[in-house]
């Protein structure tokens, strides 16, 4: 056992080494090369995209024409993935030129004029304000690369943001909102400041000794700034661009940037994404928080599993030498007495004609076990791709993408594995089973889905996806997902029942009165929180990442807690059902299943904290699509995490009553 934890710490570092190098660009990620003088293996064009805007006060991200920007004549709009469609990302091209080393200086953009006794100026300009006010951010790409802004934080470290705000509002009571604490110019009262003008800096390798043609990119920065511009000659300098919170005057906004280029042959390439990633917020403190909750974990399961070796191990020795005692004992003794007092301390034997007996909802349980089984799958190969850098924050999109289309391929396992135990259960009405395997789960999910569509379709946000991507996504449930069920659950109904290593008495024991602590509810509840307990830590970083538009690129440390959660989860799940059998209680199908699986159910507690303390969404659209996709994301979490208890109870109540001599 020892040995076998050695070589599991081991290869989790190795993980860690792996997936926390620098080079992203495993995987078919081409770099491109610049030029002054556009050349075949060059060009000189630098296309500036932009993508959605989104804000932490809100859920609801819109499409970059929602604003009244200025906007390309030319727009084009890059071939984008499944999962960009449902995050919700729109990228297009921008009005910004930028010519390869050719420094520029206040160059117009565009000028938006609004006219006060016109009702569409009106509302465009209200659209833009609510934006300002709800801090909106703008995201830039160049190369594929986000354009930050990178600015100085507490303890004199730099912070690089993927994104940068419309603008800012000063409140009517002269309180300085968001990024307008950044200038003492930006005090007058109920006034709106808006950035119309970025200072962007590009910095390149040039390939020297490299052995590659022309230079490369290798960071985008810029710093936005507001300036009240002469719509005919602006000169980037001056007062900021105010926007009056009563719009009672004409008000022409000028759009302006400036460009300059430098050469940095220290950054690589393959690196270049380094400089965002390590300024990123809390970054160290994960780090020490999830070694020392690895460390906690492990000593946990291993205490865990000494006790239950130990313990065990008398159990079946004693439970041996009664039975050799009781065929050298005469017939004529009486015998019963004995049996039963050298069984007083510990029961689980007793339950044996009793512990393979068939559960209630026996299709239900099979029903979810199978769709556990898809799940699991699906995370643990999509966490192992992660972990090689296929699924890195420079290939967009990549990682939804991976996990839809792994578990549209793998209804087969599901099918199976419901059919399996439905048929073990002894059930009967396999093409109820096969159907609700396929559709009862998946259908929940996408009827919340649906419902949450409808809002962002109303609201118009950019993460509403169109309806030809959900014909797609019922094409590949119905066309291919679910023939997969149906083909797995057909092998799995060709396959003998599983063996049990015991009978199963045909009149059920009586179970006896059960103390507190072995009654099924408060097991149920104990049991979820030391699984909870070795993910909140990573849970933070990613609700950070769903919600607060933070890159997630640690999948070493995911894959980590993948595996504690997996060993928690089956440990703690074993430990309890061993209580309850000794407490001569054989209903273990469905109170595996809920041990484990009743981590989700701290998982939405958490998700509910988290919502009140660390987020400030308002509004009741973004309320509602925070805790509508909250609900699909802990239904999910609660069959994986069932899933596993389950299986895990599964061996170990077969392997303690094969090892057993039974009469």
């Amino acid at each position: 056992m020892k040995k076998q934890r050695n070589t599991v710490f081991g290869l989790a570092v190795s993980l860690i080494a792996i997936c926390s190098c620098s080079g992203f660009y495993l995987p078919g990620l081409a770099p491109v090369s610049f030029c002054e003088k556009s050349t075949d293996e060059c060009q000189t064009i630098i296309q500036l995209f932009v993508n959605r805007l989104d804000s932490v006060e809100s859920v609801l991200p819109y499409e970059y024409d929602v604003f009244d920007f200025c906007t390309d004549e030319k727009e084009k709009r890059p071939s984008e993935n499944l999962g960009q469609v449902l995050f919700g990302e729109r990228i297009e091209t921008s009005p910004y030129k930028l010519s390869f080393k050719k420094d520029e200086s206040c160059v117009k953009v565009c000028t938006k004029s609004y006219a006060v006794n016109n009702k569409d100026d009106k509302k465009k300009l209200d659209f833009i304000k609510s934006g300002m006010q709800l801090n909106y951010q703008h995201h830039w790409i160049v190369d594929n690369m986000p354009v930050t802004w990178c600015y100085d934080v507490e303890d004199s470290q730099k912070y690089c943001n993927p994104g940068f705000p419309i603008g800012c509002l000063v409140t009517p009571d002269g309180r300085a909102k968001d990024a307008c604490v950044i200038n003492a110019e930006f005090n007058k009262k109920n006034t709106f400041y808006v950035f119309n003008h970025v200072d962007i800096t590009i910095t390149y390798h040039s390939g020297e000794n490299e052995g590659w043609t022309g230079a490369r990119l290798v960071a985008a920065t810029l710093e936005p700034k507001s300036y009240k511009n002469d719509k005919d000659k602006p000169t980037c300098d001056g007062p900021p661009m105010e926007v009056p919170g009563d719009f009672t005057s004409n008000l022409d906004l000028t759009y302006t940037y400036s460009i300059k280029f430098e050469q940095n042959n220290a950054i690589k390439w393959a690196s270049r994404w380094d400089y965002i990633l390590v300024s990123m917020p809390h970054t160290n403190i994960q780090w020490f928080s999830i070694m020392n909750s690895l460390v906690i974990v492990l000593f946990l399961s291993g205490m865990v599993a000494m006790i239950m070796l130990r313990t065990l191990h008398k159990d079946i020795a004693r439970y041996n030498q009664v039975d050799q005692d009781m065929v050298k004992i005469s017939p004529a003794r009486n015998t019963s007495m004995s049996y039963e007092d050298a069984q007083e301390e510990s029961g689980w034997k007793q339950v044996h004609g009793d512990v393979f007996r068939p559960p209630r909802k026996g299709m239900l349980l099979s029903v979810f076990l199978g769709q556990g089984a898809q799940i699991f799958i699906m995370t643990f190969i999509t966490l192992f791709l992660a972990c090689l850098g296929f699924l890195s924050p420079a290939n967009r999109g990549a990682l939804m993408t991976c996990a839809v289309v792994l578990w549209v391929l793998l209804g087969t396992p599901a099918g199976y594995v419901s059919a399996r135990f439905y048929k073990t259960f002894g059930g009967e009405k396999w093409k109820t089973n096969v159907l609700l395997t396929a559709l009862l789960c998946p259908g929940i999910v996408f009827a919340d889905f649906f419902l949450m569509n409808l809002i962002l379709w109303v609201e118009g946000s950019s993460a509403a996806v169109p309806f030809g991507t959900l014909v797609a996504i019922l094409a590949l449930w119905f066309g291919i997902s679910v023939p997969l069920t149906f083909m797995g659950a057909y092998f799995g109904f060709k396959k003998p029942v599983m063996e049990q290593p015991v009978r199963t008495n045909q009149i059920p024991r009586q179970i006896p009165e059960q103390s507190f602590f072995t009654k099924p509810l408060p097991g149920i509840i104990m049991g979820g929180i030391l699984p909870f307990g070795c993910i909140f830590i990573q849970l933070f970083f990613i609700l950070n990442s769903i919600w607060s538009h933070q890159m997630y690129y640690m999948f070493g440390f995911l894959f980590l807690v993948f595996i504690i959660l997996l060993i928690t989860c089956s440990e703690a799940t074993i430990l309890l059902c061993y209580f309850h059998l000794c407490a001569e209680d054989y209903h273990w199908w469905w109170r595996s299943f809920l041990t484990s699986g009743f981590t989700a159910a701290y998982l939405f507690v958490y998700a509910v904290h988290y919502f009140f303390s660390k987020l400030q969404i308002v509004g009741a659209a973004s309320t509602i699509l925070y805790f509508g996709y909250t609900l699909i994301m802990v239904l999910i979490f609660f069959l994986f995490t069932g899933t596993i208890g389950f299986f895990a109870c599964f061996w170990f109540v077969n392997k303690i009553y094969s090892v057993v001599k039974v009469d």
